[in-house]
Protein backbone atom coordinates (compact mmCIF):
# COMPACT_ATOMS: atom_id res chain seq x y z
CA UNK A 1 0.00 0.00 0.00
CA UNK A 2 1.01 3.41 -0.26
CA UNK A 3 1.54 3.83 3.61
CA UNK A 4 4.30 1.24 3.39
CA UNK A 5 7.58 1.91 2.36
CA UNK A 6 9.16 -1.09 0.77
CA UNK A 7 11.62 -0.29 -1.36
CA UNK A 8 14.60 2.83 -1.24
CA UNK A 9 16.68 3.56 -3.78
CA UNK A 10 20.39 3.67 -3.16
CA UNK A 11 24.20 2.70 -3.79
CA UNK A 12 26.11 -0.33 -2.02
CA UNK A 13 29.16 -2.03 -3.20
CA UNK A 14 31.90 0.36 -2.66
CA UNK A 15 34.90 -0.34 -1.15
CA UNK A 16 34.57 3.27 0.91
CA UNK A 17 32.12 6.52 1.41
CA UNK A 18 32.92 10.22 1.78
CA UNK A 19 32.59 12.49 5.09
CA UNK A 20 29.58 14.37 6.09
CA UNK A 21 31.24 17.79 7.62
CA UNK A 22 27.69 18.18 9.06
CA UNK A 23 27.30 14.89 10.68
CA UNK A 24 31.40 14.56 12.29
CA UNK A 25 31.29 10.35 12.11
CA UNK A 26 28.40 9.82 9.49
CA UNK A 27 29.43 8.40 6.17
CA UNK A 28 27.81 10.02 2.92
CA UNK A 29 27.57 8.12 -0.37
CA UNK A 30 25.85 10.89 -2.92
CA UNK A 31 25.01 10.99 -6.60
CA UNK A 32 27.08 12.40 -9.16
CA UNK A 33 26.72 16.74 -7.65
CA UNK A 34 28.83 20.13 -8.42
CA UNK A 35 29.63 19.96 -5.10
CA UNK A 36 31.99 16.98 -5.89
CA UNK A 37 30.80 15.80 -2.35
CA UNK A 38 31.31 11.37 -1.57
CA UNK A 39 30.00 10.77 -5.68
CA UNK A 40 29.17 7.20 -5.50
CA UNK A 41 30.59 6.33 -8.77
CA UNK A 42 34.40 7.44 -7.99
CA UNK A 43 33.35 5.50 -4.22
CA UNK A 44 33.34 2.33 -6.05
CA UNK A 45 29.04 2.17 -5.76
CA UNK A 46 26.71 0.96 -7.76
CA UNK A 47 23.02 1.88 -8.13
CA UNK A 48 21.16 -0.60 -6.57
CA UNK A 49 17.28 -0.87 -4.52
CA UNK A 50 17.22 -2.23 -0.94
CA UNK A 51 14.18 -4.15 -0.17
CA UNK A 52 13.24 -6.13 2.35
CA UNK A 53 11.69 -9.68 1.57
CA UNK A 54 11.11 -12.68 3.81
CA UNK A 55 12.79 -15.49 2.80
CA UNK A 56 9.69 -17.43 1.81
CA UNK A 57 9.88 -14.70 -1.59
CA UNK A 58 13.24 -14.89 -2.79
CA UNK A 59 12.11 -16.71 -5.74
CA UNK A 60 9.56 -14.76 -6.43
CA UNK A 61 12.07 -11.88 -6.47
CA UNK A 62 14.27 -13.59 -8.13
CA UNK A 63 12.04 -14.41 -11.24
CA UNK A 64 11.12 -10.38 -11.56
CA UNK A 65 14.59 -9.59 -10.76
CA UNK A 66 15.06 -11.74 -14.10
CA UNK A 67 12.97 -10.22 -15.92
CA UNK A 68 14.79 -6.90 -15.80
CA UNK A 69 17.67 -8.40 -18.09
CA UNK A 70 17.45 -8.90 -22.19
CA UNK A 71 18.19 -12.07 -23.72
CA UNK A 72 22.05 -11.59 -23.57
CA UNK A 73 22.17 -10.78 -19.87
CA UNK A 74 22.31 -7.34 -19.78
CA UNK A 75 20.51 -4.34 -18.65
CA UNK A 76 17.93 -2.49 -20.99
CA UNK A 77 20.01 0.95 -20.73
CA UNK A 78 23.41 -0.21 -22.54
CA UNK A 79 24.18 3.65 -22.83
CA UNK A 80 24.84 3.34 -18.96
CA UNK A 81 28.49 2.34 -18.82
CA UNK A 82 30.51 1.49 -15.83
CA UNK A 83 31.16 0.53 -12.39
CA UNK A 84 27.69 2.48 -11.08
CA UNK A 85 25.59 0.72 -13.40
CA UNK A 86 26.98 -2.88 -12.74
CA UNK A 87 24.21 -5.76 -11.63
CA UNK A 88 24.52 -6.00 -7.97
CA UNK A 89 22.60 -8.41 -5.34
CA UNK A 90 22.83 -8.25 -1.78
CA UNK A 91 22.26 -10.79 0.99
CA UNK A 92 23.04 -10.87 4.34
CA UNK A 93 26.35 -13.42 3.88
CA UNK A 94 27.22 -12.58 0.11
CA UNK A 95 27.29 -15.60 -1.60
CA UNK A 96 27.85 -17.65 1.42
CA UNK A 97 24.08 -16.91 2.69
CA UNK A 98 21.97 -19.64 3.10
CA UNK A 99 19.83 -18.35 0.04
CA UNK A 100 22.25 -18.21 -2.46
CA UNK A 101 21.64 -21.20 -4.24
CA UNK A 102 17.85 -20.56 -4.33
CA UNK A 103 18.19 -17.04 -6.12
CA UNK A 104 20.94 -18.01 -8.29
CA UNK A 105 18.33 -21.16 -9.09
CA UNK A 106 16.33 -18.67 -10.83
CA UNK A 107 18.78 -16.83 -12.52
CA UNK A 108 19.49 -19.24 -15.45
CA UNK A 109 22.46 -18.24 -17.71
CA UNK A 110 23.49 -15.68 -15.54
CA UNK A 111 26.95 -16.07 -13.24
CA UNK A 112 26.78 -15.23 -9.49
CA UNK A 113 30.12 -14.27 -8.53
CA UNK A 114 31.03 -12.76 -5.08
CA UNK A 115 31.70 -9.31 -5.26
CA UNK A 116 34.73 -7.80 -3.72
CA UNK A 117 33.73 -4.06 -3.57
CA UNK A 118 34.31 -1.59 -6.58
CA UNK A 119 33.79 -4.52 -9.00
CA UNK A 120 33.75 -3.80 -12.66
CA UNK A 121 30.96 -3.11 -15.21
CA UNK A 122 28.93 -6.35 -15.95
CA UNK A 123 27.58 -4.84 -19.42
CA UNK A 124 28.04 -8.13 -21.95
CA UNK A 125 29.16 -10.57 -19.29
CA UNK A 126 26.33 -12.14 -18.26
CA UNK A 127 27.38 -12.08 -14.73
CA UNK A 128 25.50 -10.34 -11.13
CA UNK A 129 28.08 -9.39 -8.46
CA UNK A 130 27.03 -10.74 -4.99
CA UNK A 131 28.01 -8.77 -2.30
CA UNK A 132 27.46 -9.54 1.79
CA UNK A 133 25.27 -6.54 3.37
CA UNK A 134 27.20 -6.33 6.66
CA UNK A 135 30.47 -5.66 4.40
CA UNK A 136 28.92 -3.89 1.70
CA UNK A 137 25.72 -1.89 3.48
CA UNK A 138 23.02 -0.10 1.39
CA UNK A 139 23.48 3.70 1.63
CA UNK A 140 19.98 5.70 0.59
CA UNK A 141 20.19 8.03 -1.89
CA UNK A 142 19.12 11.48 -2.11
CA UNK A 143 15.29 12.43 -1.46
CA UNK A 144 14.84 13.57 -5.02
CA UNK A 145 16.12 10.44 -6.67
CA UNK A 146 13.38 8.42 -4.54
CA UNK A 147 10.62 7.42 -6.47
CA UNK A 148 11.12 8.94 -10.36
CA UNK A 149 10.48 8.73 -13.23
CA UNK A 150 12.64 6.33 -15.65
CA UNK A 151 14.44 7.54 -18.78
CA UNK A 152 13.12 5.55 -21.51
CA UNK A 153 10.06 6.10 -23.10
CA UNK A 154 7.10 4.29 -20.96
CA UNK A 155 8.87 4.75 -17.97
CA UNK A 156 6.90 7.99 -17.05
CA UNK A 157 4.84 6.83 -13.61
CA UNK A 158 1.88 8.39 -12.27
CA UNK A 159 2.46 12.25 -10.35
CA UNK A 160 0.86 10.30 -7.21
CA UNK A 161 3.61 7.79 -7.03
CA UNK A 162 6.31 10.79 -7.41
CA UNK A 163 4.94 12.29 -4.61
CA UNK A 164 5.39 9.39 -2.51
CA UNK A 165 9.36 10.37 -1.89
CA UNK A 166 8.61 13.70 -0.38
CA UNK A 167 5.49 12.31 1.44
CA UNK A 168 7.83 9.75 3.42
CA UNK A 169 10.33 12.03 3.95
CA UNK A 170 7.97 14.19 5.90
CA UNK A 171 6.80 11.35 7.71
CA UNK A 172 9.91 10.30 8.93
CA UNK A 173 10.16 7.18 6.55
CA UNK A 174 13.00 8.50 4.36
CA UNK A 175 16.27 10.14 6.13
CA UNK A 176 17.77 12.60 5.11
CA UNK A 177 21.00 11.55 2.88
CA UNK A 178 23.43 14.29 3.99
CA UNK A 179 24.14 14.70 -0.06
CA UNK A 180 23.09 17.94 -2.21
CA UNK A 181 19.18 17.26 -2.36
CA UNK A 182 16.23 19.14 -2.24
CA UNK A 183 15.38 19.00 1.33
Amino acid sequence: TDSELSARAGYAGGKSTGKDPSRPGESLVCYHNFQRIADYGKLGHGEVVSVSLPPSALPAFGREFAKLFDAKGDRPDKLDIGLEYRSILGLPGGADSPHFSALADTLPGMTLKPGAGNDPDTLGKRTIWVYDTAAFPFHQAEVYHQMHDGFFPGEDYPRAYNDLALAYYRAGKLAPSGCPDIV
